[in-house]
């Protein structure tokens, strides 16, 4: 054990929750290097000096004292923004907090991202885009689009199961009319079929 690692498992020691061969490789340490039995001896002392200590309460004048002079998270805020609320009525208050404003930072990235990799072309929006019939007529585009593209693939992979299986079954047939021809040429014995 080295010097650092005592240093690790001292407190344990000190509190007695140290496993035994832990704690023996503690001790023969200890017994070897004079720094650290010393250190073990001031924290030892130290420790017994804090459990000698009395519990003392403090008086409630001082209590009342900390409680009035210290001030609240909200008196804090509402002084440094009191000109921001006269100014805004308080409107952007809550979309200005730092969670809110990262949140967007984020978002606008990874929009700005998105647009910079994808084929998407970026372009002026138009009063045109914007009528409900067209955006109907796109989502139901869409939509029937996707269906159509997963049935493509449910009937071609039918497909390749059916050609597949179809393939293993005439290997097997072809395996066993190979069995049964190469039984018929080297031997006229044919195994009996045990009938249950």
């Amino acid at each position: 054990m080295t010097c650092a690692e005592l240093e690790i498992l001292l407190c344990d020691y000190v509190d007695g929750t140290l496993r035994g061969e832990e704690r023996t490789a503690l001790e023969s340490h200890m017994a070897g290097c004079a720094a650290c039995a010393e250190l073990a001896k001031d924290v030892t002392g130290a420790v017994s000096l804090i459990e000698r200590a009395a519990v003392v309460e403090p008086p409630a004048e001082l209590l009342t004292r900390i409680l009035h002079h210290t001030p609240t998270r909200r008196q804090v805020v509402s002084e440094r923004k009191s000109w921001f609320r006269k100014l805004f009525g308080g409107l952007f208050e809550s979309v200005l907090q730092p969670r809110y404003a990262m949140g967007m930072a984020m978002t606008i990235l990874s929009f700005s991202m998105l647009a910079k990799f994808s084929p998407i072309e970026v372009r002026q929006l138009r009063a045109a885009d914007l009528d409900p019939v067209k955006i109907w007529a796109s989502i139901d585009d869409h939509a029937h689009r996707a269906w159509d593209r997963t049935m493509k693939y449910y009937d071609n992979l039918r497909l390749v199961i059916e050609v597949q299986s179809r393939l293993k079954e005439w290997s097997d047939q072809e395996q066993t009319q190979q069995v049964q021809k190469d039984l018929g040429q080297g031997s006229k014995v044919v195994p009996e079929v045990k009938k249950k």
